[in-house]
């Protein structure tokens, strides 16, 4: 049994022994002991326990691999190719450094390693001009420093921009000082603190309220390769079907079923792409899963059938509180087959949520898993492809799940202190992976509200239930962008706040911010106003339906992006911090939104307040997207922002590969290819990547990619063979040369004809009264391009000015 005092906090103590275990060694202190795992030469495993290591992960996707090497001197040293690590045996504390020497991070050598009764926490210096970036879904500013925050998933019902915690917990954070960096993520799903200098200007810390402390220390000399690294251990998304990147309309609740067909006919009448319509709770009988409403859905296989006809998916809203109710399949097959969370008398959990009195299966349990994989058949016979898991944090009313309550945890019997954390990604897991099987060899699209790190590997994240204002605007973005440091590039917000009406206004600003956010969904709650594009009036329908098309047109470069994230780990959303993590102006709060849209595009997002607003740009050379205007970076700018437009603003040196064609859906995007190249003095690279969208034949060869390259000293652009089987749908390839003052093209030695034209992003607001209205016309004047055959084996572009 271990010995955990009372009251009083308790050191590790001094260092009695260091032996050799499997990839690693095991420190013996005098009140604990730690195991140091390399699981790569960047990834060091930190475990610290009392007797004998007590842990499951459920968020660790890979097992160690690297080696140590172990140098006792003064010291004892531990070292790979990348870091090394210095053990002070007087306290049983470490100092991690870099091979130039230099401190990356260090423990308090006072404080270090503690219990106090069964927490456990790790004290760390506080560096000089230490900021802390990551943590996913949480509020606040995008520098955490000064903050103290908790990770325990929470139904947080109209949450405010200081609200913590939230649905979903990520409990790894990047840390950044002296132009170093560095990211520790903590593997323990108990309720965990993080101290960043709050309250003391000596320490950060970060906690578990039981258990054991186990963190992995991620070293890079980037922060891109921090989430690399950090995407390796955890996993990384598989590529989502690309439908489910177009425009999604939700409602809290669409119904009858000729409401849901009509909103489908609306959309294409007034030529607003979209691909998704997603069913809310009122589609079940009396909310309960698994049913159909028999009044407002007579029919729904054959609704579904006419809304696959009109090329929209269908998502509907998956609950897991099964109601108490004799007779009704889930609850008795549930019973019959055991798998419900229980009291320690072994009877089954009761919460109350909407459909009434539930049981909850317990997703910690693989035959629970199983049976919630089968359930989801009744939808997949439908043809339903898209899955919305929802109040699994656990909610229920009242939000106090009793913490007594029993869990099965792969055959480690234990609590909600424990479970609660994990049991939405284990949902998520459970609802991805029966999706995959029953709908033989489409990709589902799986969506989630609670989880823990690792849950990028079977599902996006949204931010829960946000408000319809401007600080919600602001705030949506920056939880999105840290999402995105924290491993989940496939997350967003409910566009038009679920919470309370939107202004016209606001909304029209929802809109074009969400255009630029990996999951792009319109969402509104019961009781209020109609919240889809042209319930706004004609001026917002117009700025709508601009901003969506622009999301259409630019889905080749999208989906290019959301396919580098499997890769890499890279986020869609990237806050400035990960490419300009020295500059200060990026964490002032006047900045701290603006995030680049994949490599190249910078948007700044606005409140719908305001027709100026300040812009700060960061080095290098900047184009406007609407104007081509040059601007020299690292400069604070004073735009113009009318409601129509958004500051946008594209990187020297980009390639941006847009379709011209936007029709009705992801699947009506024509055969020609832009590709948009900007002037500049930087070497840059980009995939394009393409495949079918929809199924996992990419996994076997069935995929078409190309490199495209731009080299400034010789002023040309490369498009290499193609890599892959597939046969992309392009025939014609048009390249777009900005801020080049282009006099004769050639293509491998041979003149190509050099043509001129206005080019045009998105059409001016025209059909609407002008009184007091910002005019304008988006279009670039005479711009160069050049027209080509798609399907050259290669092609080399010189410009020449």
């Amino acid at each position: 049994m271990a010995n955990y005092p009372r009251k009083l906090s308790q050191h590790l103590g001094s260092t009695r022994s260091v032996t050799s275990i499997p990839n690693g060694f095991r420190i013996a202190a005098e009140n604990g002991k730690i195991n140091l795992r390399c699981y790569s030469n960047n990834i060091i495993r930190m475990h610290f326990f009392k007797d004998e290591p007590q842990l499951h992960s459920y968020a660790v996707n890979i097992d160690p691999s690297g080696e140590l090497e172990f140098l006792e001197h003064k010291q004892c040293i531990f070292k790979t190719q990348t870091i090394c690590i210095e053990l002070s045996k007087a306290s049983s504390t470490f100092v991690f450094k870099n091979t130039k020497g230099q401190i990356v991070n260090e423990d308090d050598k006072a404080l270090g390693v503690s219990w106090i009764g069964e927490q456990t926490t790790n004290y760390k210096i506080l560096q000089e001009g230490e900021r802390f970036i990551g943590l996913g879904e949480k509020t606040g500013n995008l520098d955490r420093r000064g903050k103290a925050y908790e990770h325990w998933n929470t139904d947080q019902y109209a949450y405010n921009k200081g609200t913590d915690p939230l649905y979903c917990s990520t409990p790894f954070y990047i840390g950044l000082h002296s132009g170093l960096c560095y990211g520790i993520f903590l593997d323990n799903s108990y309720k965990s603190n993080f101290n960043f200098g709050a309250s003391n200007d000596r320490f950060s810390s970060f906690s578990v309220d039981s258990g054991d402390l186990n963190y992995y220390f991620i070293y890079g000399e980037t922060v891109a390769e921090i989430i690399e690294h950090y995407t390796a251990l955890t996993g990384r998304m598989p590529l989502p079907p690309i439908w489910s990147i177009g425009y999604q309309q939700c409602r809290y609740s669409y119904y009858p079923d000729k409401e849901v067909l009509s909103l489908a006919n609306t959309f294409q009448e007034k030529h607003i792409p979209a691909d998704v319509i997603v069913l809310d709770i009122h589609y079940m009988e009396n909310f309960k899963i698994f049913t159909w409403d028999k009044e407002h859905f007579k029919n729904p296989k054959e609704m579904i059938h006419a809304l696959r006809k009109k090329g929209f998916h269908v998502v509907v809203m998956c609950d897991p509180g099964i109601k108490i109710e004799e007779g009704y399949e889930p609850y008795e097959s549930g019973l019959e087959e055991d798998i419900f969370i229980k009291y320690p008398d072994g009877s089954n959990y009761s919460g109350e949520v909407w459909p009434g009195w539930c049981h909850f299966p317990d997703f910690t349990d693989g035959r629970a898993r199983e049976w919630w994989k089968n359930k989801l058949k009744t939808y997949t016979d439908f043809q339903i492809d898209g899955f919305w898991n929802d109040m699994n944090e656990i909610a229920t009313w009242g939000n106090a799940l009793p913490e007594l309550i029993e869990f099965e945890f792969e055959g480690n019997r234990t609590t909600t202190r424990e479970a609660r954390n994990v049991y939405g990604m284990l949902m998520s897991k459970s609802t991805y992976e029966g999706a995959k099987i029953l709908l033989n060899g489409k990709r589902p699209f799986n969506l989630t509200r609670a989880g823990f790190s690792g849950v990028q590997r079977y599902a996006a994240v949204w931010t829960g239930d946000n408000i319809a204002s401007d600080e919600h605007l602001m705030l949506g973005v920056r939880l999105v962008n840290s999402m995105g440091l924290a491993g989940i590039a496939f997350s967003g917000y409910d566009v038009g706040g679920f919470v309370g009406n939107a202004s016209e206004h606001l909304f029209a600003r929802w809109i074009q911010v969400g255009a630029f956010t990996p999951f792009f969904r319109g969402h509104s709650m019961v009781n209020s106003r109609d919240s889809e594009p042209w319930s706004y009036g004609e001026e917002v329908e117009e700025i709508s339906r601009n901003f969506i098309r622009l999301r259409y047109m630019l889905m080749p470069y999208l989906y290019s992006c959301f396919y580098e994230s499997t890769q890499t780990g890279m986020p869609v959303s990237r806050s400035l911090a990960i490419n300009y993590p020295e500059v200060p102006q990026v964490y002032e709060k006047l900045y701290q939104q603006q995030f680049l849209f994949g490599p190249y595009m910078l948007i700044a997002p606005v409140e719908s307040t305001k027709e100026f607003t300040k812009v700060y740009l960061p080095p290098g050379q900047w184009y406007n997207f609407f104007t081509d205007e040059l601007i020299s970076g690292n400069i604070e700018i004073l735009v113009e922002c009318s409601i129509e437009t958004l500051p946008i603003y594209i990187q020297e040196s980009a390639i941006i590969p847009m379709t011209p064609k936007v029709g009705l859906n992801t699947s009506d995007l024509g055969d020609t290819l832009e590709l948009h190249l900007y002037k500049g003095d930087m070497e840059s690279t980009f995939e394009l990547y393409i495949d079918d969208g929809n199924t996992f034949e990419y996994a076997q060869g069935m995929f078409h990619s190309r490199t495209i390259q731009y080299k400034p000293q010789s002023s040309s652009l490369s498009l290499s063979e193609v890599q892959g089987s597939y046969e992309a749908r392009y025939s014609t390839l048009i390249i777009y040369f900005h801020g080049f003052n282009a006099k004769r093209i050639e293509n491998n030695g041979q003149e190509i004809e050099l043509c001129t034209k206005d080019h045009r992003y998105i059409q001016p607001i025209s059909n609407f009264d002008p009184i007091g209205a910002p005019g304008g016309d988006f279009k670039l004047k005479d711009l160069t391009y050049i027209e080509l055959p798609y399907m050259v084996n290669t092609i080399t572009i010189t410009i020449a000015e």
